[in-house]
């Protein structure tokens, strides 16, 4: 018999006062529940996620005690959704960049596909700042080296839907960075699993009231540090990863579906 299909959201949170509110409603009008992870957030942020959570009867609160990253954050948050029985769980940010009217594309298609990893592949707009865009193409040219592979079109978005006894069980089997780095490290981690990925274009923003907690220096140093510590790793797995690449020359690639 299978698994009823019993998704979630879950959002970390740290100091997004204006807009998580709104973000709450939202989803509780799609009748989802969602896991919010409160990383460290200033007081009136931590009040302001209190009353969201005595409003909203579907709506799970974690806290850290002090910021830890979000990373740190989206691994309370998965774990705890998995505990609470969820099935899958929609990642989204606190800060506006996702649209929300693609939540039921991504469901529709983890429904279909219930044991594959939904990662979304971003549509900029003007918003998007230039240095971070460009930054962005040198992740993903680590990621297609650390994998042999162009199956990962885009490792860093955070919209995605998990499949959660997969991503549970890889999370406790693999270390994995705290902060920004989490996205591109988990998705490789996925993918030498041999675990299944599809990616779908989703519009992505940069709204101009929206909190970002992405440091240019801080970031892209771990982030690099990163994907030295996957290349070292991917070096033993040489031999199964280019048999299994071989194996796929004649497949489509995992994105843009």
């Amino acid at each position: 018999m299978s698994t009823p299909f019993n998704p979630c959201v879950v959002i970390p949170v740290y100091n997004h006062v204006a807009v998580i509110g709104k973000l709450v409603a939202l989803l509780d009008e799609k009748k989802l529940p969602v896991v919010l992870v409160d990383d460290g957030s200033d007081p009136p942020c931590r009040a302001v996620l209190e009353q969201l959570r005595s409003t909203f009867s579907q709506m799970h609160l974690s806290t850290h005690a002090h910021n830890r990253g979000k990373g740190a954050a989206l691994k309370t948050g998965l774990l705890a959704a998995h505990r609470l029985g969820f099935t899958h769980a929609v990642q989204i940010d606190a800060d506006g960049q996702h649209d929300t009217g693609d939540i039921d594309l991504f469901l529709e298609k983890s429904r279909a596909k219930p044991e594959t990893l939904i990662a979304g592949c971003p549509v900029y707009d003007r918003s998007v700042p230039k240095i971070r865009f460009y930054c962005r193409y040198l992740s993903h040219v680590w990621v297609w080296i650390n994998t042999l592979s162009l199956q990962i079109v885009d490792s860093m978005c955070g919209f995605r839907v998990y499949p959660l006894q997969k991503s549970c069980d890889l999370l406790q089997r693999k270390q994995m960075g705290n902060r920004m780095e989490f996205d591109g490290e988990f998705i490789v981690h996925w993918y030498w699993a041999g675990h299944a990925l599809v990616q779908l274009p989703t519009k992505v923003i940069y709204p101009a009231d929206g909190t970002s907690h992405f440091r240019l220096l801080r970031d892209n140093v771990l982030i690099s540090w990163m994907h030295a510590k996957l290349f070292l790793l991917m070096l033993p797995q040489l031999p199964k990863l280019l048999a299994r690449n071989v194996s796929r020359t004649r497949e489509p690639r995992a994105g843009i579906r």
